[in-house]
């Protein structure tokens, strides 16, 4: 039923939300027993807080079950954030963000499951297990918000992840389900559990994720309507623009620059089948497609990672204890963040000179913790990126950006290891702070999608042969693939209109859901 029905019958009182929540419960539980994406069950609770009045069923989400990931404060459950040392760090009260979601009539029911550290595309840890793509249980969901996508793409309807370079749209392009990239200041960010409190170079922003693209436009619409800055200082007064969401749900011929590569990474033959096949549909419709040439991804990707990590990786682990198991890709980082410097520089001067290989001798040269200085140099350099994209995007004249949301689709499990520096296409707009929508557009085909028979990864660089060590189309038969809708700074409106442009080009031949058992 379109999320719209439901909220206007709890509203007349001709379904109850009890009858809703017992609903997705019994979804919750079948995706729990195939992937693995649950960690607390908060039905119980949620019949109380229903019954109770604790939520507000005349509000524009009244009835409508929430999923919220793990790291999200609910008032007398942990936020574990997969850490063994958080267990039992329950809090009495909710955080302001569910404190705003009740306010609003949605019902929290369930939280999920992510990643030790929060930084990676998987979703394992010591204390919930290993969440599995609800496609190929031999992958990943996604990370760091993977649990929410595996659920969602079974059956649930919305939830809550965060995001710091990809967090949200990696899970919706791996398993197959709708995202929204939200700017900072645009959604609450307090009532949440942490990896790196305090990490400010690349701020995670909390953003919405949901089983269809309706719901996800709806959600959004509503919960700004709900006046978050109300609950949240950091949110900046800025309510929804129904003018700006009708001007490019309207506009006759739309200028989409279509972003190919990100120079680091070339994208995989499904991840360029799905990219055309949303180029060629909207071209179909009338609309101009530009080719750009943007300032260099890999100056983002590499301002990024020193900028998230200038700390040195020391508070990710500082809530470790003994033995615990960490995320390979997380480990890979923290590895070669301790090597000894000139141990490291000699490794560095080895993969540059006689590997030849700039992209990845460049990433590791300076991978160290830093001073309070070279913070400040970076951020001034992140700045000036910035204003690079301002005006070259004005240049342009661009729409939109279209391009893939990652070079491959779903990474099998531990992959990260090899993969935990193949996340440019989405840690570039992390960067620089864009709104970004995923839309599903299609399958991995084990004919189609395969690697030319000359593909050689000896001659990619350090990172592309880290993505491309996982690629295997037989086995990724059947894995979703999406396309990225990128705009610029809090256009939240505008590109939640235009994935509907792109959704409605596709016409009959858009993605296909999973069945709901």
């Amino acid at each position: 039923m379109p999320i719209e029905n439901l909220v206007r019958a709890v509203h007349k009182n001709t379904l109850n939300p009890i009858d809703i929540l017992r609903t997705y419960g019994k979804v919750a539980l079948k995706a729990q027993e195939k992937t693995n994406c649950v960690t607390e069950i908060m039905v119980p609770a949620a019949e109380g807080w229903i019954k109770d009045g604790s939520i507000n069923m005349k509000g524009p989400l009244a009835g409508i079950p929430i999923s919220l990931k793990d790291s999200i404060v609910v008032g007398g459950f942990d936020a574990t954030v997969g850490y063994s040392s958080f267990v039992g760090n329950k809090v009495p009260e909710d955080g302001p963000t569910v404190r705003l979601l009740k306010d609003a009539g949605a019902v929290p029911y369930v939280k999920t499951n992510l990643p030790i550290t929060l930084l990676s595309f998987e979703s394992t840890n010591d204390v919930w297990g290993r969440c599995t793509n609800p496609h190929n249980n031999k992958y990943s969901p996604g990370g760091s918000t993977g649990g929410e996508a595996a659920l969602l793409a079974l059956g649930g309807r919305i939830g809550i992840g965060s995001d710091v370079a990809g967090s949200v749209r990696a899970p919706a392009h791996f398993s197959g389900i709708y995202s929204l990239r939200c700017s900072t200041g645009r959604w609450p960010k307090l009532g949440f559990a942490t990896s790196m409190p305090g990490q400010e170079g690349i701020p995670s922003v909390y953003s919405p994720m949901t089983r269809t693209l309706n719901d996800l436009t709806y959600f959004t619409r509503s919960l700004i309507s709900m006046q978050p800055w109300k609950y949240d200082p950091s949110v900046h007064p800025l309510p929804w623009r129904p003018e700006m969401e009708q001007e490019f749900a309207e506009k006759k011929k739309l200028r989409v620059g279509v972003m190919r590569t990100d120079g680091v990474v070339d994208p995989s033959p499904a991840c360029i089948r799905a990219l055309e096949k949303a180029e060629a549909a909207l071209k179909a419709q009338g609309h101009e497609i530009v080719e750009i040439n943007p300032p260099s991804p890999y100056e983002a990707l590499h301002l990024g990672a020193h900028l998230l990590n200038a700390d040195g990786c020391q508070m990710l682990k500082s809530f470790f204890r003994y033995g615990e198991w960490e995320d390979p890709g997380a480990r890979q980082m923290s590895f070669l963040m301790n090597l000894p410097r000139p141990i490291k520089y000699i490794y560095y001067l080895w993969v540059k000179y006689v590997r030849r290989d700039d992209i990845w001798a460049g990433l590791i040269k300076d991978w160290h913790a830093k001073s309070a200085f070279k913070n400040w140099k970076l951020v001034s350099k992140r700045e000036a990126y910035k204003v690079k994209w301002f005006d070259w995007w004005n240049s342009v004249n661009v729409d939109f950006l279209l391009t893939p949301p990652n070079a491959t689709p779903a990474v099998p499990h531990d992959g990260m290891k090899d993969a935990v520096s193949s996340c440019g296409y989405t840690f570039l707009f992390n960067l620089l702070d864009y709104t970004c929508g995923i839309v599903p557009i299609l399958h991995v085909d084990k004919n189609l999608d395969k690697l030319p028979a000359d593909f050689n990864i000896k001659k990619l660089n350090g990172v592309a042969q880290g993505a491309y060590k996982l690629y295997d189309a037989e086995a990724m038969h059947g894995l979703p693939v999406a396309v990225q809708i990128v705009g610029r700074r809090l256009e939240e409106e505008k590109v939640l209109a235009i994935m509907k442009r792109v959704e409605d080009a596709l016409g009959s031949d858009r993605y296909q859901l999973l069945e709901i058992d």
